[in-house]
C-alpha cells in the first residue's frame, strides 16, 4: 500500500484514496533512519501531519525537508532522547503546539545489540531496556490521553514495532528478544485495556530487515553474523514494514490488525 503524490486534478476527484490519512496527526519515533524514516514517508504521502522524533537532529531536518515537498500535510521534526523522560515531556509539548492533538502513534525506536550472555557488556542491556521497553512505554503514556480523546469521534491507533525475536529463539540475542517479547505481551494487554475505548493497538513484527539497526553493537562477531543473516536471503526492506503499518492504520474503523508477523519468504 504505497501512497504516492498525484496531480491536483486527480486529488480533487479522488482525494480519499490518494490521501487516506488526511486530517490525521501522527508521531513516529526513531524517525532518523530505517523503518522509522520509511514509516514517516508513508504516513506523509498518505496525507497525515507527521511529527518526526529521533536523536539525530540533522537527519530529522533532512527528512522533514524531503517530506514537506512530497506530502500534503505538515511535518514537524522534534529531536529527543526517549530515555530522558523530561526531554520527552518537552517533545510532547512541541508536538501539541505545532500539530495539535495526536491520533496515530508509531513507537518504532529500538536498539538491537547482540552478544553471548556471559560476555555481554551490560550497558548494552540497559540501552535496549531503555529504548525498546521504557522508551516505548513512555511514548504510549505520553500520548494515550490524545488517543482516547481522538477515539471518541474518529480513528486512533497505537502501533508498536516489535520483532519475531519476541517469539523465536536466537542464541546470543537473549536480552534483545526478551525486550521484544515484553513488547508483544504489552501490546496484547493494551488491546484489551484500550480497545473497548476504541483505540486500536497493533504490533508489527518484522523478521530479517536490511537497515542500520545493529551496526553499532560492540561485539564484532555478532555484527558479522547479522550481516550474514541479511545476505543469506533477500531480506525485508524498511519500506516493506512501512507498507504493513499503512495497511494496519487504514483498515476499516471496526477492524484491528492486532498482530502482523512480516518475514522474508525465504525465512519460511
Amino acid at each position: 500500500m504505497t501512497f504516492s503524490s498525484a496531480p491536483a486534478s486527480a486529488v480533487s476527484t479522488n482525494s480519499a484514496s490518494a490521501h487516506p490519512l488526511a486530517g490525521r496527526v501522527a508521531v513516529v519515533t526513531g524517525a532518523t533512519s530505517g523503518i522509522g524514516a520509511a514509516v514517516a514517508r508513508q504516513l506523509a504521502l498518505g496525507g497525515a501531519d507527521v511529527a518526526l522524533m529521533g536523536r539525530r537532529e540533522h537527519r530529522l531536518a533532512e527528512l522533514a525537508d524531503e517530506l514537506r515537498s512530497a506530502g500534503s500535510g505538515q511535518i514537524l521534526p522534534v529531536a529527543v532522547d526517549l530515555a530522558d523522560p523530561q526531554a520527552l515531556s518537552r517533545a510532547v509539548a512541541s508536538v501539541h503546539s505545532g500539530l495539535g492533538r495526536v491520533d496515530l502513534v508509531v513507537a518504532n525506536a529500538g536498539a538491537m545489540l547482540g552478544a553471548p550472555f556471559e560476555t555481554a557488556d551490560t550497558a548494552e542491556w540497559d540501552r535496549m531496556l531503555d529504548v525498546n521497553l521504557r522508551g516505548l512505554l513512555h511514548t504510549g503514556r505520553a500520548f494515550v490521553d490524545d488517543l482516547l480523546t481522538a477515539a471518541e469521534n474518529g480513528p486512533a491507533d497505537l502501533v508498536h514495532i516489535g520483532s519475531i525475536g519476541g517469539h523465536s529463539l536466537y542464541p546470543n540475542w537473549s536480552v534483545y528478544c526478551a525486550t521484544k517479547a515484553a513488547v508483544a505481551h504489552l501490546t496484547r494487554n493494551l488491546r484489551v485495556e484500550l480497545g473497548p475505548r476504541n483505540v486500536r493497538v497493533h504490533n508489527i513484527e518484522p523478521g530479517v530487515t536490511a537497515t542500520e539497526l545493529g551496526d553499532d553493537m560492540l561485539n564484532g562477531d555478532m555484527r558479522t553474523a547479522l550481516a550474514g543473516m541479511r545476505t543469506a536471503m533477500r531480506p525485508l526492506s524498511a519500506e516493506d514494514i512501512a507498507e504493513s503499518v499503512a495497511f494496519a492504520v487504514t483498515a476499516p474503523a471496526n477492524v484491528n490488525i492486532a498482530e502482523m508477523i512480516v518475514v522474508p519468504v525465504q525465512l519460511g
